[in-house]
């Protein structure tokens, strides 16, 4: 689908897809391949530079998640207070800092962005809790 002004206007993002609301929360979700025996690195890096993140006031949170089905591949979700505010966080000389430490450690990766429109909680949400960084 082509970008039309109006998109570009509305949303700072690829421009497929409808327009998001600029208060709708938004979520960014990664896949990053890392170079094989790199792992473990990428891991303790991720976790070294991840307050830059979590520490920006949009941010509502991140997860790291190691694929169980493709070994050197992981997932990292991120949460947002809205699109505008990402966008600006990923133009930051700390989030470009951030990129510059994991690149090399990366084989590939590839990124997709979308508006939270609901949540269900399920019901064992209430009794188990995420896991904590040092569980990583």
């Amino acid at each position: 689908m082509a970008r039309t002004e109006y998109d570009t206007e509305m949303t700072e993002g690829t421009g497929e897809g409808a327009p998001v609301d600029p208060d709708t929360p938004f979520r960014v979700m990664l896949t990053m391949r890392v170079h094989p025996g790199m792992e473990e690195e990428f891991e303790r890096t991720w976790l070294r530079i991840g307050d830059g993140v979590t520490s920006h006031p949009a941010n509502l949170g991140q997860w790291l998640i190691r694929s169980a089905d493709e070994p050197g591949t992981y997932y990292i979700v991120s949460d947002w207070v809205n699109e505008r505010l990402f966008r600006e966080f990923e133009q930051s000389p700390g989030h470009l800092e951030h990129r510059r430490m994991l690149h090399p450690l990366r084989a590939s990766g590839s990124m997709v962005t979308g508006a939270l429109l609901a949540y269900l909680p399920g019901a064992a949400s209430k009794t188990v809790a995420a896991p904590s960084p040092a569980a990583v």
